[in-house]
């Protein structure tokens, strides 16, 4: 048997799960039989010891009432700051760097209401066509706040091909009128992934903010926050962290700001020695934490406790090993299928560039995920004609990619998905 004839079986699949140091944490999630899940991208699955951590802190409830803010397992006053830590070694930051507080767009509202202070020329936010909307919602927000409108002052660097960004056409749109710049460590359509770094230092060197979305790379790909000099970052915890759908996000801001007045200040960024003084005059907390604003919501807090517990025993470098190995060895198998070599792949394909999942473009796309959906195949749709494919590390096995592929082919072999309409539905 040739290399190709043997890359398109079942065996061959089988023998990398066996040699797979991470297979054993598959076991640590709920899967359902019969289901191949491949969209972590967008919301991770639930595992046992997130399940556990949540029962925890419910527990701590009814055993304690308001005491559980000082007392028990997990006391509540400062579970924010100890997720933090937990977050902190997944993004290359120091402990008081990061907090875990609100949600991506409650983040990035904070952070932007503290770092963008448009002044004499500079009064330019940019960022990028393919970022995504709610990154935009929250620009325009701050701009229409400052000036006439959400428009005037917003510079949006163009993809040349639709799909990935040319890091010296950002670069190039970092003048002397720039006030900040908000992008996505990696892309969520075609999961390209920027040089933080690279862009960190052009940004400082024309004097310019700089902070990033990292939601679809937080828990897939390793960061050096600190030592890169990012300004500040947001991230969601639902997706590649499997801490739950609504789950607590997290926000850092680089020790140099940590002197800053939070541009949206809220009781629980005081100081924890004098929160519950209930003086009309806010007393900065210290570090990352200063940026929460209301009381934490601890039930959607929980979850991550045991969530990250995972990553804390594999670690990251793992993680993004093997999720290289998946998406390339799904990758290999597409080209392998001449039916489903009619896919173009919009990911890039080098692994400095390529963050944790794939995005295959088809003008028959949203019927096909309907199809694959029905065939037990989980993916992610993304109008007008993507399909995203993302295996995860922790619970996805080369059989898992296997099955996909080999659905796929079957559905376009045999034109299944044409009984299928090509529309999305409500939620996609």
């Amino acid at each position: 048997m040739n290399e190709m004839s043997q890359l398109q079986t079942l065996a061959h699949a089988q023998a990398l799960d066996e040699k797979d140091p991470l297979r054993p944490y598959a076991t640590e999630f709920y899967k359902k039989d019969g289901i191949t899940y491949v969209d972590g991208n967008s919301l991770g699955l639930c595992s046992k010891r997130a399940e556990q951590a949540v029962l925890s802190v419910f527990a701590m409830w009814k055993q304690h009432g308001i005491d559980g803010w000082g007392e028990g397992t997990y006391p509540w006053f400062t579970l924010s700051e100890r997720i933090g830590q937990a977050l902190a070694s997944l993004v290359g930051a120091h402990p008081d760097e990061v907090i875990a507080t609100g949600s991506t767009t409650s983040n990035l509202h904070q952070l932007l209401a503290t770092f963008y202070r448009p002044e004499g020329k500079r009064t330019k936010i940019v960022t990028d066509a393919l970022n995504f909307p709610t990154d935009f919602y929250v620009i325009k927000s701050h701009l229409r706040l400052h000036h006439d409108d959400g428009q005037t002052h917003l510079r949006v660097v163009e993809s040349q091909d639709g799909h990935t960004l040319c890091e010296d056409d950002i670069i190039a749109a970092m003048d002397e009128e720039v006030a900040v710049v908000l992008l996505s460590s990696v892309l969520y359509r075609s999961a390209q992934r920027l040089s933080l770094k690279k862009l960190t230092d052009a940004a400082h060197a024309r004097g310019i903010i700089i902070g990033f979305d990292l939601c679809h790379s937080i828990g897939s790909i390793p960061h050096t926050l600190s030592a890169d000099g990012v300004d500040f970052a947001v991230w969601c915890t639902y997706k590649h962290l499997n801490g739950g759908p609504g789950s607590v996000a997290g926000l850092y801001v680089h020790r140099r700001h940590h002197d800053r007045m939070p541009g949206l200040a809220g009781w629980f960024g005081s100081n924890k020695e004098k929160q519950f003084d209930m003086s009309p005059t806010f007393t900065q907390g210290d570090g990352a934490g200063a940026f929460q604003m209301g009381t934490p919501h601890l039930l959607s807090l929980a979850p991550l406790i045991g969530a990250l517990e995972l990553f804390a025993e594999v670690g990251l470098e793992a993680v993004r090993e093997k999720s290289l190995k998946l998406t390339d060895y799904f990758l290999a198998l597409l080209a392998a299928f001449p039916e489903t070599q009619v896919f173009t792949v919009r990911t890039p394909i080098a692994h400095e560039q390529r963050g944790g999942h794939i995005y295959l473009e088809h003008k028959e796309a949203a019927r096909i995920c309907k199809a694959l959906k029905q065939a037990g195949v989980i993916p992610d749709y993304r109008a007008p004609s993507g399909i995203r494919i993302a295996p995860v590390a922790l619970y996805n096995s080369f059989t898992d990619v296997y099955t996909v592929v080999i659905t796929l082919r079957q559905i376009m072999k045999d034109k299944t998905y044409e009984r299928f309409s090509n529309t999305r539905e409500v939620i996609a």
